[in-house]
């Protein structure tokens, strides 16, 4: 792990807009499809979500009668949770996903929406991978949704993006790049009618390729790669990915 990386940073600085900002950006059609998709690749088995956050896919997935557990960093975003119908029936573990363990094993582990690059290094991430081989059991799946990096999508290392646009608010990215690192600096502008909220984030990104390969050192294998959680197919032209690792 990186010298002096705070995994309680993010949701300390976000817990009390996530799901807010979530709703703005982020269409209910990908967490009903990412529900539907993990429910099925549990087969009815235990469930482990790391980066569990504020509920968002693991509520719904104990909805469904799959025992859910879950590892975060933020007690602030547990607490989160915690506040929800049914929150406080999802039994969750604060620390650093790269290497806190849970007990039992599960049959899915789950890193979603671009969680694995808050880790700050290819070691961390490498960590990662083998924390959560360590806890699938025979034939267990992890599964990493992640976007893949456009580095021409930035002029001379930065870029400025527009995330969404209402009456009441204006939410837009700023971005630096140090490719020499794999890292992308980011503050998130969120401007509403109350003020104005910037929210910091540090992303080591990854390729594909680089991902299974740590997923190889894990001792799993890649099973599938879709470009959505529907299913439709990875292609030159995807912006993102679900990643299935079997191990």
């Amino acid at each position: 792990m990186a010298q002096g990386f705070d995994a309680s940073a993010y949701g300390r600085a976000i817990a009390d807009v996530y799901d807010d900002i979530y709703d703005t950006t982020m269409a209910d059609a990908s967490t009903e499809s990412a529900v539907d998709r993990l429910h099925e690749l549990a087969g009815g088995g235990p469930v482990l979500e790391f980066g569990v956050g504020t509920g968002r896919l693991a509520l719904p997935l104990a909805a469904r009668g799959l025992t859910v557990a879950g590892v975060e960093g933020s007690t602030e975003m547990v607490e989160v949770l915690r506040a929800k119908p049914g929150g406080d029936r999802i039994p969750v573990t604060v620390g650093d996903f790269a290497g806190t363990r849970v007990e039992g094993e599960f049959a899915l582990v789950v890193l979603a929406i671009n969680t694995i690059f808050a880790l700050p290094s290819q070691d961390a991430q490498v960590a990662c991978f083998r924390n959560a081989a360590a806890h699938l059991r025979p034939g267990g799946r992890f599964v990493v949704e992640a976007w893949v990096p456009d580095l021409a999508a930035f002029r001379n290392g930065t870029a400025l993006r527009l995330l969404s646009l209402r009456e009441d608010r204006v939410f837009a990215e700023a971005a630096r790049l140090s490719p020499a690192d794999q890292m992308m600096y980011t503050t998130k502008v969120n401007l509403t009618s109350g003020g104005l909220r910037l929210l910091p984030a540090n992303h080591r990104y990854a390729w594909p390729a680089e991902l299974d390969l740590m997923a190889r050192l894990a001792g799993m294998e890649r099973e599938h790669r879709w470009a959505d959680w529907r299913g439709a197919p990875f292609t030159d032209d995807s912006r993102a990915h679900v990643s299935v690792y079997r191990r």
